[in-house]
């Protein structure tokens, strides 16, 4: 007889999962509010911005790989995908309409609501498949091997790469899979390939989550604001922006003033 899996519920939560989250949006607030006081024209906000610029993929990968793991435990990839491209949307409609020199084409939001979409509709199939660690190291594979489509290959380069038609770089129209011209600008951009890979390996592992195999230690709260931040990534991210913006202006008023 199979034996029934039963999901974590609030007394079981697996903690651990939202103070990563958390971790991750805290960063990413940082890190925009570096971004936008450089717009402005603080030195210090560039200077940090520039700083902390090569950890940017690591916590958004973070953040991809708990979203994938996540996509386990709800009750409907797709309705949730839906919703979430309907924020993104309007997300692109307000910086083109409002700061159209911040325009967001395809960010982060519009990545994990399109992957959010694929999982909900592929979840029958992918419930067939148990949980293995062949299935998260070919999804890392998958990563190396994509993460040159916007440079115009695939491929492990120097060792070994497949060139892309350069014709598929003249439009932007392809800019979600990666693909765009030299003219393309996102003030946020998380292209399909390769971070899908990195969602994909999340849902393998969270596999695990559902059949309560997660590590013991992974369920107990330690950071609770950690926690806090990570149940409410979503919130804080469609909010955070407005209200870095609002301060980061009025903190690059005040150094005109001073400095003048």
């Amino acid at each position: 007889m199979q034996n029934t899996i039963t999901k974590p519920t609030v007394k079981n939560r697996i903690h651990l999962m939202d103070e990563l989250r958390g971790v991750a949006v805290f960063c990413m607030v940082f890190y925009h509010g570096f971004y936008t006081l450089s717009l402005f024209g603080v030195k210090a906000g560039t200077v940090f911005f520039y700083f902390f610029m090569p950890a940017e993929p690591y916590f958004a990968g973070l953040f991809m790989l708990i979203a994938g793991i996540s996509s386990n435990l709800s009750h409907s990839n797709l309705i949730r995908g839906l919703k979430l491209l309907g924020f993104s949307l309007l997300i692109t409609l307000i910086t083109y309409v409002f700061i159209p020199e911040e325009l967001i084409v395809f960010g982060i939001l519009h990545f994990l609501s399109v992957c959010m979409i694929l999982y909900g509709l592929l979840k029958p199939f992918a419930d067939r498949f148990d949980f293995s660690w062949y299935a998260v190291a070919v999804c890392g594979i998958l990563y190396l091997f994509t993460r040159g489509i916007s440079c115009g290959y695939l491929g492990f380069a120097p060792f070994f790469r497949i060139n892309l038609p350069s014709a598929l770089y003249s439009t932007d129209f392809l800019a979600p899979l990666g693909i765009y011209s030299e003219n393309f600008r996102s003030a946020d951009y998380f292209a399909i390939f390769p971070w899908i890979f990195v969602f994909a390996a999340g849902t393998f592992l969270g596999k695990l989550a559902t059949a309560g195999k997660f590590p013991k230690w992974f369920y107990p709260s330690r950071v609770p604001f950690f926690s806090w931040l990570g149940r409410n990534a979503l919130i804080i991210y469609i909010v955070h922006q407005p209200i870095i913006y609002g301060i980061c202006y009025v903190i690059s008023s005040i150094i005109k003033i001073v400095q003048s």
